[in-house]
C-alpha cells in the first residue's frame, strides 16, 4: 500500500513543542503531535470503493492487513507524523475556549490525480484536546457518520467523505442521552477524508488569545493551499478570503435546506472553512416538514440549531470568524459588506432553490408569495418533506380536478384525515395557484418532472434507516450497512427494487432513541 504523501499542515505551521499526550492548554501552536491508540482486536466492516480509488488504493490494498492496521490506528506509516489540531469555538452561542481534536487524529495528507486529501481517524484515542473524554467513538455514531457523509456527497451536498469503518474490538462507556444511564458499547474507528479539516474555530482560538502572528500564519497557509487564486497575503486578499468562506458556507447551507438535512450542532468549531459539512454528530433528516425541528437533545429547549434557523446560525458564525480575522485587516467595513451580502445572496439563492424544487424557472413577482404559502401549508399537518417534493413532480399542468392533488402527494401526509376543512381548502387554493403558475412554464410535464427529480431526492438517510443498520450491526450483521451505502449512491434514481425505503417514517420510530432525538454523543 503506497500513498503519495504530501504533508503540509504539520510541516508549514507551528507545532506544540510538548510531545507528551496530556490534557493541557496549547498556545502559539496549530497542532500537537499524537499517536493513535492501539486497539484490542480491529476488524474492518466496510470500505468506500470510490474513496479508495480517489486515494489511489487498489482492491488488494483494501484487503491487506496493512490497510486494517493503518486505518484503525494500530500502525503509523513511515514518513508520517500524526497530529491533532488546536482550535476553539462558540458552543450554543457561548465562547468555550480551547476545544481541539478531542477524538480525531490526522494521519497524513496525500495527493492523487491532482487532488489533495487529508486523512483523519475519528475515535482513535485521546489527545491533548480530549478534556475529560476518552477520545474514542462507538459503533453507533461511527455508522451514522460513515453512511451519511458518503450519502451527502452523492446528494451533491459539499461534505467531508469517509474511507472506512472498522470495529476496534474495545468496549466504550457512553451515556447515550446524558441521563445517568451509562452502558458499554462497541468501539469503532472511521477514517474521514477531506481536502482539509480546518474550521472557523482554528482561527478563533488565536484571536481569543490575541496571538495575531500565529493566526496570520494560519490564514496565509489556508490561502496558499486552498484559495491560491487570491494571490499573495495582503489586507485585500484577507477580505477576499472571508468572502470566499462566506460564499462556500452559503452554498452548503442552501443544499442542507434543499434536502432537509439538520446538522444539529452548528457550533463555530463544527463549521468548515471550505464550506464542507463536517462533524456528523446529532444530525437528522426532516421527516415532517418543520422549520422548528432539531434532532439534538441538548438543544431541545432553545432549538438554536433548528432546521429553519440554520441560515441565521451560518451568518452568526461568520460574524465570529470576521471578528477573529479583523486584526489582520484593521477595518470593519469590508467584512461588514461581506456579511450584508450574505443576507441578500442567501435570500436569492434560497428562493431559486425552492422554485427549482417545485419546477418553476421563469421569473414572476408572485413566486415569493407562492413559496411562503407552500411552506406554511406544509406545516399545517405533519407532511413528509422527501415524499411531498418528490411526488409533486407527478402533478399535471392540465389537471381539472381540484382534489386530484391528494392522489399525487397524499402519501406524504402522516395523518391524511387532518387534510380536511380549512386545511384542505388551503391546499386546494395553493394547488390552483401553482397550476396556473405552471402554465407560464414552457416545459412539458415530462421535462419538468425530470428537472424536479434532479433536485428532489427519492432516498435520504432517514434516521430510522440508520438506526436499523446500527441495530443489525450491533448483532454482527453488516448487510444493511452495505445495502444503504449502495442505495444512497444514487439518491435521485428510481431504484424500483428499493421502493421500501421511499416511505414515511414508521410509527415505531417516532419517539425511539436514535430515530427522533440524538445527543452530542451520537
Amino acid at each position: 500500500m503506497k500513498f503519495n504523501i504530501q504533508d503540509t499542515f504539520n510541516k508549514e505551521l507551528p507545532a506544540d513543542p510538548i510531545t507528551e499526550n496530556s490534557r493541557r492548554q496549547v498556545e502559539k501552536a496549530c497542532f500537537s503531535y499524537v499517536m493513535p491508540k492501539h486497539t484490542a482486536q480491529p476488524s474492518l466492516i466496510h470500505v468506500s470503493p470510490e474513496m479508495a480509488e480517489e486515494l489511489g488504493l487498489s482492491e488488494a490494498d483494501i484487503r491487506s492487513e496493512e490497510f486494517l492496521k493503518v486505518f484503525t490506528g494500530n500502525t503509523v506509516l513511515d514518513g508520517t507524523a500524526p497530529y491533532a489540531m488546536c482550535y476553539g469555538g462558540h458552543q450554543f452561542g457561548n465562547w468555550a475556549g480551547q476545544l481541539g481534536d478531542g477524538r480525531a487524529i490526522n494521519l497524513m495528507e496525500v495527493e492523487h490525480k491532482g487532488k489533495h486529501w487529508a486523512l483523519q481517524l475519528k475515535g482513535a484515542g485521546e489527545t491533548p484536546y480530549s478534556r475529560t473524554a476518552d477520545g474514542l467513538a462507538v459503533l453507533r455514531s461511527s455508522i451514522r457518520e460513515y453512511l451519511c457523509s458518503e450519502a451527502m456527497y452523492h446528494l451533491g451536498v459539499p461534505t467531508t467523505r469517509a474511507l472506512s469503518l472498522a470495529l476496534s474490538g474495545d468496549k466504550v462507556l457512553r451515556d447515550i442521552l446524558y441521563n445517568g444511564n451509562s452502558a458499554y458499547e462497541k468501539g469503532a474507528v472511521v477514517c474521514r477524508v477531506a481536502p482539509s479539516f480546518l474550521r472557523f474555530g482554528n482561527y478563533q482560538i488565536f484571536a481569543a488569545r490575541e496571538d495575531t502572528a500565529t493566526m496570520g500564519t494560519l490564514v496565509d497557509y489556508t490561502i496558499k493551499h486552498f484559495f491560491p487564486e487570491l494571490g499573495a497575503p495582503s489586507k485585500a486578499s484577507y477580505v477576499q478570503f472571508f468572502q470566499a468562506v462566506a460564499d462556500a458556507t452559503l452554498e452548503m447551507l442552501v443544499h442542507w435546506q434543499r434536502v432537509g438535512f439538520v446538522h444539529g450542532v452548528m457550533n463555530t468549531d463544527n463549521l468548515s472553512i471550505l464550506g464542507l459539512t463536517i462533524d456528523y454528530g446529532p444530525y437528522g433528516w426532516l421527516e415532517g416538514y418543520d422549520h422548528g425541528w432539531t434532532p439534538n437533545t441538548t438543544d431541545r429547549q432553545h432549538k438554536r440549531y433548528r432546521y429553519g434557523n440554520q441560515p441565521n446560525i451560518g451568518l452568526w458564525n461568520l460574524y465570529q470568524l470576521a471578528n477573529a480575522i479583523f486584526p489582520l485587516i484593521g477595518e470593519a467595513a469590508p467584512l461588514e459588506a461581506v456579511l450584508e451580502g450574505f443576507k441578500t445572496k442567501f435570500g436569492q439563492k434560497y428562493r431559486d432553490m425552492m422554485k427549482s424544487k417545485i419546477g418553476l424557472y421563469k421569473a414572476d413577482d408572485l413566486d415569493l408569495h407562492l413559496l411562503d404559502d407552500l411552506e406554511e401549508n406544509l406545516q399545517l399537518t405533519e407532511t413528509d418533506m422527501t415524499l411531498f417534493f418528490r411526488n409533486l413532480a407527478n402533478f399535471k399542468k392540465q389537471e381539472t380536478n381540484s382534489g386530484a392533488f391528494m392522489e399525487v402527494v397524499g402519501d406524504a401526509f402522516y395523518t391524511p384525515d387532518e387534510v380536511s376543512g380549512e386545511v384542505l381548502e388551503k391546499w386546494k387554493t395553493w394547488f390552483a395557484t401553482y397550476q396556473n403558475r405552471l402554465g407560464q412554464e414552457e416545459l412539458s410535464d415530462t421535462e419538468r418532472k425530470q428537472k424536479m427529480n434532479s433536485v428532489n431526492p427519492k432516498y435520504v438517510l432517514r434516521n430510522y434507516m440508520a438506526q436499523l443498520a446500527i441495530d443489525a450491526a450491533d448483532k454482527g450483521d453488516y448487510a444493511l450497512i452495505d445495502e444503504l451505502f449502495v442505495l444512497l449512491k444514487k439518491p435521485y434514481d428510481e431504484q424500483p427494487e428499493q421502493e421500501k425505503w421511499f416511505a414515511k417514517r414508521p410509527d415505531w420510530a417516532r419517539n425511539k432513541v436514535g430515530c427522533s432525538m440524538l445527543s452530542c454523543s451520537s
